[in-house]
């Protein structure tokens, strides 16, 4: 007879949508930085912008490991990284559609399909607070 075992941990959904975010988030920013003239090259945005951005993707990612890391994971926490990608979703599309971060056409393409990922990840960080929160 094979025993099955059955987790009862609610918040596992979230830690994991959490830790990808930062994974991913924390890649961007290595990126960002280490590759800052290739990277301007092909997007667009200068190279001081894009290492601007490469720090503070590393630290937001930095942050968001930790909190996902935690024994305990902060509602409050949580709510204030999906008020951040919310945040950062509408900034992406927003500077391609103003035109305000000198996109290049492929620059424009990733910063959009950046911004899905980001609101992606918001969705499911709030389906995994919600499903933490179940009783």
């Amino acid at each position: 007879m094979t025993a099955l075992t059955v987790t009862t941990d609610r918040t596992k959904f979230l830690r994991l949508s959490l830790a990808a975010d930062a994974v991913i988030t924390g890649g961007n920013g290595l990126i960002y930085l280490a590759f800052a003239g290739p990277v301007s090259t092909l997007l667009g945005p200068g190279t001081g912008l894009l290492r601007g951005i490469g720090v503070f993707l590393l630290v937001y990612g930095a942050a968001v490991g930790f909190l996902a890391s935690r024994r305990q994971i902060s509602a409050g926490g949580t709510k204030a990284v999906i008020a951040l990608n919310i945040i950062w979703t509408l900034g992406s599309v927003a500077a391609v559609v103003t035109g305000a971060a000198d996109f290049t056409t492929v620059g424009a393409i990733w910063a959009i399909a950046q911004a899905l990922v980001v609101a992606g990840f918001a969705e499911l960080q709030i389906t995994g607070l919600r499903k933490s929160r179940a009783k």
